[in-house]
């Protein structure tokens, strides 16, 4: 048998209004891989990922985590709308680390690791602060541990957050466009720590990145975006060496002339 996609799209649609943000999306991504979503402004994909953590509600469709529906549930044999129980249940294996670093600002980088971890896992404060402690060493931040966001510089309060997102010990991590609000000296230490947690961390991977050189050398998988759906999708060396859609050529001549 076969194993259950870590993540499966199942025909998904978002629409605000008469606006159709994604379009009957169908995706599946295998435990362990790491995929990133690739297309311009306004194609549909942070609200892929918005959508895998519940911060917004589906039109259609169903989405399904380890085998499992995540917006939906079982009741008397039919798939109905989730309810928060459920939903934050199946939403725990999900961690996202967000363009903006949404630290808490009165905490210090290590209470910033344990507040969710004691608040909602029930961890004991010891037991926090030691897989704090942990993380923040692989982030390579263990000297700044005591220190305010505010006397941290952008790259680091990145790292701050993505030690924070693995805190929660989620199996699916989710990247929106983490290096787009940092200046460019700092991309490569951020860049750094993701390629570190793909390679020790058994985490399945989904980033959505203007980062073409690090999808094209981190990913499995590429997926170009246009207009709500998948236009293009393939192993980075073909997408990116010799794509098949006069759409995604268009975006990578762009991207590239623009770098």
């Amino acid at each position: 048998m076969t194993e259950k996609p870590m993540v499966r799209f199942d025909n998904v649609s978002k629409r605000y209004g008469a606006l159709t943000v994604l379009d009957g999306l169908s995706l599946d991504i295998a435990r362990g891989e790491k995929v990133s979503i690739i297309g311009p402004s306004g194609s549909g994909k942070t609200t892929v990922l918005r959508m895998l953590m519940t911060l917004e509600t589906i039109n259609d469709g169903v989405i399904w985590v380890e085998g499992e529906p995540l917006t939906h549930m079982e009741k008397g044999g039919k798939l109905v709308p989730a309810n928060l129980a459920h939903i934050r249940r199946v939403r725990a294996k999900i961690g996202m680390v967000f363009q903006s670093f949404n630290l808490f600002p009165h905490m210090t980088a290590l209470q910033n690791c344990i507040e969710a971890p004691i608040t909602v896992l029930g961890m004991k404060r010891k037991d926090a602060e030691e897989r704090a402690a942990e993380l923040l060493n692989m982030v390579g931040l263990s000297e700044k541990k005591d220190h305010y966001p505010s006397q941290l510089s952008g790259g680091q309060q990145q790292r701050v957050a993505i030690a924070r997102a693995c805190a929660m010990r989620p199996k699916i991590m989710l990247f929106d466009e983490v290096t787009s609000a940092l200046d460019p000296e700092l991309v490569g230490e951020v860049l750094q720590v993701i390629r570190q947690l793909g390679r020790e961390h058994d985490l399945t991977m989904l980033m959505v990145t203007h980062q073409m050189g690090f999808a094209k050398e981190f990913s499995d998988r590429v997926c170009f975006f246009y207009q709500g759906k998948i236009c293009e999708q393939g192993p980075p060396g073909e997408l990116f060496g010799a794509p098949k859609n006069e759409r995604t050529r268009q975006f990578l001549r762009a991207v590239l002339e623009a770098g």
